[in-house]
């Protein structure tokens, strides 16, 4: 089985049971399942919640119950079922034949903001789709009409998902490059639910962040390696698809960049970036999870439509009174069922806007605001001319080791940039 290799694999041994390959079919589990009592899946005994305080404090709070849009046949409205992926699925956009969807709460928020300003959520865990990086203007996956699935009729695939697919870039890589020059990170900045994120790590409230982006703007507006899990992967490395012999990321994206193919120099297969494939296993780092979300005291879900696994699943294995809040445009897998469970709450609507009102709810805004200004300026005296960065990323004495692709532009003896002007920064992983 194929599997995409970083810089943590050499670093931590893979536990000797559990491995995960990124699947597109979905597996809801049943959001009443009680997970703190019995053994647990690693058969050690669970610990029953004590905090009485913590009890008390959920027990007052009211449960944000929404309900579903339906029908004109009173069926569950089909918009809050495709809401998008981030990243790969991205629930802050809606299907464009309905109406927009108006911001929906019942106290859910402001109970959730409650339990953080009385000090009782110390590790928060945050699960992030692509829905959290659209106000950056970089497109989601599945939203009709303007995702990025529904786009993909000049690269002549059979399906959607084909071009992540391991095995149909094993056989045509041209599809996915192409695609690839648009999704290389440096073109888009971080947006203002980005910088929550990073508020709550500064408020080391932040116990870990668990992303499918590959956009890198979580580590663009400052949140640390070690607090961010990138569950499918990223550009900031590349190797070999088939041997996984590491190559060099830089004079990966230098070939894609300019129609060539990146060849690895040990099996001479098809070198592409470490974003993680339908097919390919997680990357280790992924595995955190284990010790992570048993740990959490508060879940925060944001921009997913929980439609990929196993990541889907990852929202189901806090313990049973551990407080869980959506922020979506639509409700999705476990937040779908009426009623919710004990202590979960949604706020559906702009995600932006949510993440917003959160903020000022807790106090934090202006910090959030000034941490956004500052860390503009920052990227802002830090950066250099394009035709300097140019030169810089262009790789030396390794040009024998990609090809052009046939038919593309500049395929000829000689490589040219002029495609690369607005893209040839360095990545900002």
């Amino acid at each position: 089985m194929n599997r995409s290799r970083s810089s943590f694999d050499k670093k931590a041994a893979q536990p000797p049971v559990t491995r995960l390959t990124r699947s597109s079919q979905v597996r809801h589990s049943s959001p009443a399942e009680p997970h703190d009592s019995g053994l647990g899946p690693y058969g050690k005994q669970r610990r029953k919640q004590t905090d009485s305080a913590l009890a008390q404090n959920l027990s007052q709070m009211s449960v944000s119950r929404q309900e579903i849009l339906p029908t004109s046949k009173g069926k569950m409205s089909k918009g809050s079922r495709d809401s998008v992926q981030a990243g790969r699925s991205s629930g802050s956009t809606s299907d464009p034949s309905s109406v927009p969807v108006k911001p929906l709460s019942r106290g859910g928020l402001a109970s959730v903001a409650r339990l953080v300003k009385l000090g009782r959520c110390k590790n928060v865990v945050v699960v992030a789709g692509a829905g959290i990086s659209t106000a950056s203007g970089i497109p989601d996956f599945r939203t009709p009409g303007t995702g990025l699935y529904a786009n993909l009729e000049k690269y002549n695939i059979p399906y959607p998902e084909a071009i992540f697919n391991i095995d149909y870039f094993s056989n045509d890589p041209q599809p996915f490059f192409s695609l690839a020059k648009a999704l290389y990170p440096g073109s888009h900045r971080p947006n203002y639910i980005h910088y929550f994120i990073r508020m709550l790590h500064h408020k080391s409230l932040l116990l870990r962040m668990y992303t499918q982006n590959i956009d890198g703007l979580e580590k663009v507006c400052g949140i640390p390696d070690d607090k961010l899990v990138e569950a499918h992967g990223s550009f900031a490395t590349a190797s070999c698809h088939l041997c996984y012999t590491s190559y060099p990321a830089e004079e990966a994206k230098y070939a894609i960049m300019n129609d060539n193919v990146p060849i690895c120099t040990f099996c001479a297969a098809t070198v592409k970036p470490d974003v993680v494939f339908f097919g390919e296993d997680l990357p280790q780092k992924y595995f955190l999870h284990t010790e992570d979300f048993p740990k959490a005291d508060l879940l925060i879900i944001m921009g997913t439509s929980l439609q990929i696994e196993p990541f889907a699943s990852l929202v189901n294995t806090v313990r049973s009174t551990v407080p869980r809040l959506l922020l979506n445009r639509h409700a999705v897998g476990p937040f779908e069922k009426v009623p919710l469970r004990r202590g979960d709450h949604m706020e559906l609507g702009d995600l932006e806007d949510t993440v917003r009102r959160f903020a000022e709810m807790l106090g934090w805004n202006g910090e959030i605001e000034e941490l956004m200004r500052s860390q503009e300026t920052l990227v802002g005296s830090n950066s250099i001319p394009a035709s300097q960065s140019r030169a810089a990323s262009e790789p030396q004495g390794r040009t024998e080791t990609s090809r052009s692709r046939p038919g593309a532009a500049g395929s000829g003896s000689e490589e040219t940039d002029s495609e690369t002007d607005s893209k040839s920064s360095a990545s900002s992983n």
